[in-house]
């Protein structure tokens, strides 16, 4: 294929070796975008295979659409010199590994940089392969704990929560594909590979940008904290208001948005009303505001409020569920979200790259392989071993084969 249709990322070839979510995302980034993505598991097969007890977690099919599967032993002498012997021929290798890990394992970046200078090691962590925390514990709730998430977030009278999402995860995952993506650059001028890393506390951190500024505008105390409201009591309307069948989100950053608001919701004669007179005083009067609005999305629906919202141009939007945000009918048009018959999991919604390369054919969903699924063909491809030798390494417990 040639021309603008082209994959992006295609020729270009990655050992997989993440594990549950960071390091497996920007793996899946990367094959989405033409990568031929090798994921490589123990024997066992990663945590997040049998995670809560199943025989496949959907979270494992969503993060490893359209890579192969090869499982090694890389406790086993003979399994660490497949690793560097595949890492030969490849790009980027990348690993979410707690610091060391691979250095123990004698598969480290310094080893297998030496055996291909042009090989990118890239590293996610929670914390960072240097510096006095580099060997704590990290799991994405702990680093919301440690990184100032949990403090900002749930209502003013309650404890320290958690985001419901594995945030911290993710936006190291995404960092980490980005730091990929410049390395690659940078080899294509210099021909020489580099070691990039990612730590999920550093990546979330420029995430708290408005809680920050509060804690400035505060005198450096730490602000209260705010639930559904703006982080740093600026602006009203911002929160969530409650409709007869759910909630729904309405913000207004702008003059016209509220004067919007008021004309959606029958209440023009408000905007004379001294407390409301502009952003900041409303923002003091947060409760009068907020029971002005309420007032009105509490006897609607919340498509319907939603729907006039929308015809006045209001920023706001429903609080959908997760059964309403799977069968989101625009995500589906566009083609993030796609309806696979997955082998092991049955019909289920997995979502391709929210990376778009204008041009590129858009690569077709292939499920998530079985462990070990490819081991045979990698090996005879890449290091041209045959199915002999294979049979030898299977019988030997160096690799593992699917089915």
């Amino acid at each position: 294929m040639t021309g603008p249709s082209r994959s992006p990322l295609r020729g270009v070839t990655v050992i997989d070796l993440g594990q549950i979510y960071n390091g497996p995302y920007a793996g899946f980034l990367l094959a989405m975008a033409g990568a031929d993505v090798i994921k490589v598991e123990p024997l066992e097969g990663e945590p997040l295979r049998k995670r809560g007890g199943q025989n496949l977690s959907l979270a494992l099919a969503m993060l490893n659409s359209n890579k192969r599967d090869i499982a090694i032993n890389l406790k086993h002498p003979e399994g660490k010199a497949l690793l560097i012997e595949l890492t030969k021929g490849a790009d980027i290798l990348l690993e979410n590994y707690a610091p060391g890990v691979l250095d123990r394992l004698g598969v480290g970046a310094a080893v297998l940089q030496a055996a291909n200078p042009r090989l990118i090691y890239a590293s996610g962590t929670g914390y960072g392969l240097s510096g006095p925390d580099r060997d704590n514990l990290a799991m994405d709730l702990t680093v919301q704990a440690v990184g100032g998430i949990m403090s900002i977030n749930g209502p003013p009278d309650g404890p320290p929560m958690k985001a419901g999402l594995a945030l911290c995860d993710f936006l190291g995952g995404v960092h980490l594909y980005a730091a990929i993506a410049t390395a690659l650059y940078e080899r294509s001028v210099t021909g020489t590979g580099r070691v990039v890393e990612v730590a999920m506390q550093e990546a979330v951190y420029p995430a708290l940008a408005t809680n920050l500024t509060s804690l400035h505008n505060n005198g450096g105390r730490q602000p209260p904290r705010t639930g559904n409201n703006h982080p740093a009591g600026t602006s009203a309307p911002y929160n969530v208001y409650p409709a007869k069948d759910g909630h729904i989100a309405i913000i207004c950053v702008r003059e016209e948005h509220w004067h919007n608001l008021l004309r959606a919701i029958g209440q023009e004669e408000s905007k004379d009303d001294p407390r409301f007179a502009d952003q900041w005083t409303r923002a003091k009067n947060r409760e009068a505001v907020d029971a002005l609005v309420a007032g009105w999305t509490v006897h609607l629906p919340k498509q319907e409020a939603f729907a006039r919202l929308q015809a006045q141009h209001v920023p706001a939007a429903p609080v959908r569920d997760l059964v309403e945000v799977t069968n989101d009918a625009h995500m589906h048009a566009r083609g993030m979200l796609n309806w696979v018959d997955h082998p092991a999991l049955g019909r289920v919604v997995l979502p391709h790259s929210p990376l778009r390369f204008h041009g590129e054919t858009r690569p077709a969903l292939n499920p998530s392989p079985e462990l070990g699924a490819h081991t045979r063909a990698i090996l005879m491809e890449k290091l041209g071993l045959d199915a002999s030798a294979i049979d030898n390494l299977v019988r030997a417990g160096v690799v593992g084969e699917g089915g």
